[in-house]
């Protein structure tokens, strides 16, 4: 193994809305393609040779494979998923040539194009081998196992004694697999009832918790450029009810801001989902909007769920739960805060669609409004095209 190489040992190493948003696209738009791009939001000065190793760790992907004890697991805990796409992800294979990489002095380009239904799973596994490597690469020492342990001990202590459920969902920016591996071993034996299962299906089977997920921006950004701005989420939500009936019923709120999304949040979504995630902007705010919707429909708010995930910390979860205890329900997902609290300063990367090629159209950007405007992402012509149709103003 050449000396930057990080290697994947599991093709469920990933978030499970990947495979849950996967499922849905084979199953309804089989024939889309897709765009992504890294996006560098830390401004991280990466090494020289650092694109060369990120190279080679992402062609050892090709050689993953589903196991049949992980195609048995998925069977059990996940039930919704058809088992023609547990066959299919047995033969799914990473396709390395899927993924453009190029370095420029301390400037570091991704690019990833092909079919939707299987560029999909690239976007955790490239997100978790940039963070891996740039630490390795730059020789960051982190705090020991020990500490790792003890530091996740103390901060699902605190969690337990608020007593919130929490959920692990750092994948995409941890540290290592190892510290990944830490921090799970870590939530398990210490978590009590608060660690209730982590988004990434592989730790969630080896740990023995429930894989958590539904899906995310891209779900309805695609729909956006298959059907328009003004359809994105109405339809969106309603394609994932028919390939779901109800199971994986938590709606994701702000890819075109939470007012939009709450304008076509009508009664019959409302009763037939869950509860929403908040990604963006201010939780309380959020929280208030999302109470006062909910009553304004005739729906008992504690009947409903708000799964939180926005760059969360404990001080900022005893806040919101505060605000939210008796008046909704709640959990927490939280990221990099658990899996890269090591000593060092985390990265703040992301990879975002920004094309997709709907059956029968053409390519077409598709953008990404969320409740902070410096989150926004896209062509900035597209942008300002999809705020004047929503009308979403500063």
């Amino acid at each position: 193994m050449a000396k930057g190489i990080v290697q994947f040992s599991s093709l469920l190493d990933n978030d499970f809305y990947k495979f849950t948003m996967q499922h849905g696209v084979i199953n309804l738009f089989p024939k889309a393609k897709a765009r992504y791009e890294f996006i560098n939001r830390g401004k991280h000065a990466f090494p020289e040779g650092f694109g060369n190793a990120l190279r080679e760790s992402v062609d050892a992907l090709a050689g993953v494979r589903l196991t049949l004890k992980e195609k048995q697991y998925l069977a059990v805990a996940c039930p919704y998923l058809d088992p023609t796409y547990r066959d299919f992800l047995q033969g799914y294979c990473y396709n390395p040539d899927e993924v453009i990489i190029e370095q420029n002095g301390s400037d570091l380009r991704i690019f990833i194009e092909g079919y939707w239904y299987r560029t999909i799973l690239w976007e955790i596994p490239i997100l978790s081998l940039v963070s891996e490597l740039f630490y390795k690469l730059t020789n960051q020492q982190r705090n020991s196992d020990e500490k790792v342990k003890e530091v996740t001990k103390e901060k699902i202590g605190k969690y337990n004694a608020l007593g919130v459920t929490v959920a692990e969902f750092g994948t995409r920016r941890r540290h290592s697999y190892k510290v990944h591996e830490l921090v799970m071993q870590a939530l398990k034996e210490y978590g009590g009832k608060s660690f209730v299962g982590s988004s990434n299906v592989h730790f969630a089977m080896a740990n023995g918790v429930k894989p958590i997920g539904t899906h995310a921006h891209e779900w309805f950004m695609f729909h956006a450029a298959k059907y328009g701005f003004k359809m994105a989420n109405s339809l969106g939500l309603e394609n994932w009810v028919k390939v779901y009936r109800g199971d994986l019923g938590i709606a994701l709120s702000d890819t075109y801001t939470t007012k939009v999304f709450y304008d076509q949040f009508d009664r019959m979504f409302a009763k037939l989902f869950d509860g929403v995630r908040h990604d963006s902007g201010d939780a309380i705010a959020f929280a208030e909007q999302t109470i006062k919707h909910y009553q304004k429909l005739g729906i008992d708010p504690l009947s409903k769920t708000i799964i939180f995930s926005d760059s969360l910390n404990y001080e900022k979860v005893a806040r919101i739960a505060d605000y939210c205890k008796g008046k909704i329900g709640m959990s927490f997902g939280i990221g990099t805060n658990l899996t890269n609290d090591v000593g060092l300063k985390s990265m703040n990367i992301v990879i975002k669609m920004v094309e997709a090629f709907p059956d029968g159209g053409e390519w077409t950007p598709v953008v990404k409004l969320s409740n902070e405007t410096g989150k926004y992402t896209g062509d900035e012509k597209m942008i300002q095209l999809a705020k004047s149709i929503l009308n979403i103003s500063e």
